[in-house]
């Protein structure tokens, strides 16, 4: 049942408890108290939208694949994240340690993140870039 209202939150974040008791099929008071424990537990972390980037003006999104000095990933990890239009970023496994969804109004704007922002970073041994030609949405 958790993972209905999940899914149907996904659908439409903005949906009555009493839309989602109705689709999900359980009452209110059931919808109404295992959302309240899946929000204190921290399953749900927070409410968001799903924004069209090119419309909002940031149109160029790159995935920034970044290799950090051995033991250094701490710290790096607390400069990536305030770099200007870092969407999203993961620590990760492989050849690569971290990895940034950037945001940029042109390509002036991102080459400036990355060249002058990420190579700024002592600990940043090296990034490898990749424009994402289309984002695609999911159900």
């Amino acid at each position: 049942m958790d993972r209905r209202l999940i899914d149907a939150l996904r659908a439409d974040g903005r949906q009555s408890v009493n839309e989602l008791a109705s689709q999900v099929n359980v009452s209110r008071a059931t919808a109404y108290q295992r959302l309240a424990r899946l929000r204190e537990e921290g399953v749900i972390r927070r409410f968001t939208v799903d924004v069209d980037h090119r419309k909002l003006g940031l149109p160029i999104a790159a995935l920034v694949l970044v290799s950090v000095v051995q033991h250094a990933w701490r710290g790096v990890g607390e400069r990536l994240r305030h770099l200007p239009g870092v969407e999203w970023l993961a620590l990760s496994t492989g050849s690569y340690d971290y990895i940034l969804l950037v945001r940029a109004p042109d390509i002036d704007h991102l080459r400036d993140v990355i060249l002058e922002g990420l190579q700024a970073i002592p600990d940043v041994a090296s990034t490898q870039t990749l424009l994402l030609l289309d984002e695609l949405s999911l159900p």
